[in-house]
């Protein structure tokens, strides 16, 4: 299979100072959750990114100093940090692609926690977050050092074998911005006032890399060239021109994207592929450096568009090369079937911010390349005679299908109903959640090729068809349905007077049940789904008042970079929004609330009710196959029935993805006593005793 030549361009190799990336894909720096806690874990993802095409892969951000004190990120401190970075690199080599490292001071951004350093700026404020910590204003020794730190990790960068450095300028996250920035640097000396002032410490940073790296490593800065603040912050249209136009040359590649990361990180249900361009264009106009930039880039038509239109140089990417780390490989081919695209979900957002290895809706195999040894394109061959009836065609069936397909297994995937794809299609068809059906129709691609895997569309299976059909191994996958009785975070018995006003559910409002006039949303689930209904229903016509114990609307979406956008889209759209307060009850046309410390009350009139607090598995035919005994189970061939997916423990619909591929992986889903991954422990040094201020040196113990 060959590509078509209109895409032949993104696989020019491109100059980049001292070095050559061999294609346009750029994977940009991006965050992971496994940083320095799981080194390596990151370095085998990073590896992967390499072996999937990509012609430069970037780690996440790398604090060069304890003051910048990061908890969960890469370090750079000084040389003991070296070995773990060396092996991202050489795991990046391997497979002929460019390694880069994203140098970082996170000035007050970060209350350092954990090294317990006073965190330091461009002048006195307090750190972000609630922490109560302020950070002190620089003097100009403290200046010196922070770039006699940055000089002294761009050189161990190299050390370890990185081929591109980076001075990182964005995301209202580090000092080098927070100098440039007329909000946070308020210094009246030759580093404050004007925009060159402000841009002093930048330059400085470029011009320190450059003559410590720059004869072998590329330099390269990434920059937020607009905080969609207005006249507040740098823009596109004055400040963020200004300061391209100031350094155009001097670095040897710009990373340009918008400010913070939750308008750079935006997700499918509130920005489309490629909505940076108009932002970014200018800055090839202003520089002759070559230009990387973002958009979670999925079509290589887009792609090829922006390199031919003039905006990039090259294609950065961090989810899309996250759900489909083999991309480039598969366009490269002309495999275009088989891209896997992101769904813009940032779920993989979401791991990071929790501390935790990233996960992936589209990709199950992301974070577990190392720890599991699960590769995203590869699966080992069917080691067993066994034959596979997958019963659900959600997004666990849907992935346990294909997956044991790709081993080589015969499988039969059985749906009740005609529709596949289980939640996936039903949610996709909410507000703002469309590209989510990419989850579905990429695996019914895959399915739809394999001659061993059977697709059976509106049959429902009964344990005594099950019992009868002859396959060795069972997958219930039936999915879960949402609660109607009000059980969930707040309420552990069923909600008092249900009957007295018409209750909803997600399922009702999913299946076209609409009610009309006043209609109370209950959120305790607190994810996606009860403000998409909120939005689904004020669409309709409907006056909602949203309730939520929470303080936050849809709280989970901090995870995901999209709080603020959801929380202004449903009290836009929502009659009234009351946080920290429960529903309680039901009346005849009435709803009783109460406020989550006070313990309160107030009525609100209520036409409906959607209930929005939790899910149950749907598992009748699992606990009705069991029910038959383990002789009868083995008198029909089957030697196991588990259960994957919501119908194991309802979840997200990552967590049903990645249940469906450790099903086709392991052929079990049953807890063992042993621990299923490896883990990376700490390395214990000998001791050095630190000596005591003020203990006698004489004295033992």
């Amino acid at each position: 299979m060959s590509r078509p030549a209109r895409y032949d361009i993104l696989f020019e190799p491109v100059r980049i100072g001292p070095v050559t990336a061999k294609n346009r894909f750029f994977q940009v720096p991006h965050c992971n959750g496994m940083g320095r806690a799981f080194p390596s874990s990151m370095a085998a993802m990073r590896g992967v990114k390499a072996e999937g095409g990509w012609g430069v892969v970037v780690t996440e951000q790398c604090d060069v100093h304890h003051s910048g004190n990061h908890l969960r990120e890469l370090r750079l401190w000084d040389e003991q940090d070296i070995p773990h970075l060396a092996r991202a690199a050489e795991a990046i080599h391997r497979h002929g692609a460019l390694a880069g490292i994203e140098l970082a001071h996170n000035g007050f951004h970060v209350a350092n926690l954990e090294s317990r350093t006073v965190p330091i700026a461009p002048s006195l404020r307090p750190t972000r977050g609630i922490a109560p910590v302020t950070a002190r204003a620089m003097d100009k020794d403290d200046i010196r050092a922070a770039r006699r730190w940055h000089r002294t990790a761009a050189l161990n960068a190299r050390r370890a074998g990185f081929d591109i450095i980076y001075v990182y300028a964005g995301h209202d996250m580090s000092l080098p911005v927070h100098f440039l920035s007329r909000r946070h640097n308020h210094r009246t000396d030759e580093y404050g006032g004007s925009l060159a002032n402000r841009a002093r410490f930048l330059r400085e940073l470029i011009e320190d890399a450059k003559e410590a790296v720059g004869d072998t490593c590329a330099v390269a800065v990434r920059f937020g060239v607009d905080e969609l603040m207005g006249p507040r912050g740098i823009g596109a249209e004055d400040e963020g021109r200004e300061v391209v136009e100031m350094l155009a040359d001097l670095p040897d590649l710009w990373d340009v994207n918008l400010s913070n990361f939750d308008n750079d990180g935006q997700t499918s249900r509130f920005a489309a592929e490629g909505f940076q361009a108009a932002y970014v264009k200018f800055v090839k106009s202003v520089t002759t450096k070559p230009v990387v930039g973002v958009g979670r880039f999925t079509s290589p038509d887009t792609m090829a568009a922006m390199v031919h239109g003039g905006t990039l140089d090259l294609i950065g990417a961090a989810r899309p090369s996250i759900a489909d780390p083999f991309l480039p490989r598969k366009i490269e081919e002309g495999r275009f079937d088989d891209l896997r695209e992101c769904i813009g979900c940032n779920i993989c957002v979401a791991g990071d911010k929790a501390g935790v290895p990233m996960r992936c809706t589209q990709n199950p195999t992301m974070g577990e390349e190392w720890r599991r040894g699960w590769h995203p394109e590869y699966i080992p061959p069917k080691d067993t005679d066994d034959t596979v009836l997958v019963v659900g065609a959600g997004p666990a069936g849907l992935e346990a299908a294909r997956a044991l397909g790709q081993r080589g297994y015969e499988v039969l995937l059985a749906e009740r109903t005609r529709e596949l794809g289980g939640r996936v299609t039903l949610e996709s068809r909410l507000p703002g959640l469309g590209e989510w059906a990419r989850v579905r129709d990429w695996r019914l691609t895959q399915l739809r090729r394999m001659r061993n895997v059977q697709i059976a569309q509106d049959n429902e299976i009964t344990a005594d068809m099950v019992l009868d059909a002859g396959f060795s191994l069972v997958a219930v996958a039936t999915g879960a349905a949402w609660r109607a009785d009000g059980m969930g975070r707040v309420h552990s018995e069923p909600l008092s007077g249900l009957g007295a006003v018409p209750v909803l559910t997600p399922d009702d409002i999913m299946a076209g049940c609409l009610p009309a006039g006043r209609v109370v949303v209950f959120d305790d689930d607190h994810y996606y789904m009860g403000g998409v209904l909120a939005e689904r229903l004020a669409a309709h016509g409907c006056e909602v008042t949203f309730v939520t114990p929470e303080p936050l609307v849809s709280a989970f979406t901090q995870f995901t970079a999209e709080h603020k956008r959801v929380q202004r889209r449903v009290m836009e759209v929502c009659a009234d929004v009351l946080p920290t307060t429960a529903l309680v009850r039901l009346e005849p046309e009435a709803a009783v609330l109460a406020c989550t410390y006070t313990g309160r009350e107030r009525t609100v009139a209520a036409d409906a009710v959607v209930l929005v607090t939790g899910m149950v598995p749907r598992d009748d035919l699992y606990r009705d196959l069991r029910a038959h005994g383990e002789q009868a189970l083995a008198a029909a061939g089957i030697r196991r029935v588990v259960r994957v997916g919501d119908c194991l423990g309802p979840g997200i619909i990552a967590a049903a993805v990645h249940s469906g591929h450790l099903f086709a992986r392991t052929l079990d889903t049953a807890l063992t006593d042993e621990t299923p991954y490896r883990r990376e422990n700490v390395e214990l040094r000998p001791e050095r005793p630190l000596p005591l201020l003020g203990a006698d040196p004489r004295a033992t113990r």
